[in-house]
């Protein structure tokens, strides 16, 4: 099953990356062709997303591994990493936009009007790149990845920025030059805001933060109503890439053989792991009740 949705993943991205070299090459022509740099500019801003989903599939391959001697646990927190590194590149392409902004603004410097083609080439890179964000993150949240989350984000970071290139562009055209420099700064502001909250969210990934509380009390619920003779003394929960671990100490009566006691461990044990499929493992330990 991981291999199969690491492919899944794999190829999703490998498609991604072609619609956007494709992207980039006519970016880069009509950019020339309308003496546009802001065309130009978001051309290469389409061949660094190339490299960033390059890096996805570098951490989806990686992550899909088994575990072994040196990672016992697995290696499901190495997309969390890649997904941090990727709301570090949002992040960057977001400063990048708003610091050019407000260099136009306040060094008043003179902005180049561009041709109608780049308006055309926005309105295309918004229509694709939106289009790449619900393909992306539809595939992501079913095999409940990360990276390919953030990668996602990246794609919609891209098409909010082309709407305001095509905002700007078309103010430009109509004698309002000054707008360009403004949809880049609130642009700016969106894709930060987004590039923060892939970071916040990887990082509880990879420092055991415990899962979505929703999460817990259905996993609770699922124990009391696998055995209700039991009680719960402990229970915690913590995230480890797109997956979770469960620690589970349970109550039950002292005078129970030890096999009737790992019975009941076992029968949690599974219901937990096969309703749960980001539970990556269940521990349950007993201790004798004391009522």
């Amino acid at each position: 099953m991981k291999k199969l949705l690491q492919n899944i993943g794999v190829k999703v991205s490998l498609v991604t990356i072609l619609i956007n070299f494709l992207l980039f090459l006519l970016k880069l022509i009509i950019g020339f062709i309308s003496h546009s740099h802001a065309i130009i500019s978001d051309a290469f801003h389409s061949l660094s997303d190339v490299i960033t989903t390059i890096a996805v599939i570098f951490g989806l391959v990686l992550a899909s591994k088994e575990a072994d001697d040196s990672h016992p646990y697995g290696h499901e927190k190495i997309e969390s990493l890649v997904a941090i590194i990727l709301s570090m590149v949002l992040l960057i392409s977001g400063l990048s936009i708003g610091y050019l902004g407000l260099k136009d603004i306040f060094m008043n410097k003179a902005i180049v009007v561009p041709g109608f083609s780049a308006l055309i080439a926005a309105l295309i890179s918004v229509a694709v790149k939106e289009g790449m964000f619900h393909y992306t993150m539809h595939v992501a949240k079913k095999i409940n990845s990360s990276s390919m989350k953030a990668d996602a984000w990246h794609h919609r970071s891209d098409a909010i920025s082309s709407i305001g290139s095509f905002i700007g562009v078309l103010l430009a055209r109509i004698g309002f030059p000054i707008f360009d420099p403004i949809c880049s700064i609130l642009i700016c502001i969106l894709i930060i805001k987004c590039a923060l909250e892939i970071f916040g969210n990887a990082t509880k990934e990879v420092v055991d933060a415990s899962c979505d509380e929703d999460l817990n009390n259905q996993i609770i619920d699922t124990i009391y109503k696998t055995e209700k003779d039991i009680k719960i003394n402990d229970f915690k929960s913590r995230m480890f890439g797109n997956k979770c671990y469960i620690d589970v100490e349970i109550a039950v009566d002292g005078n129970l053989s030890l096999n009737k006691a790992n019975d009941i461990v076992m029968k949690i044990h599974n219901k937990v792991e096969s309703n749960f499929n980001m539970v990556k493992h269940c521990n349950i330990h007993i201790v004798p009740n004391s009522h």
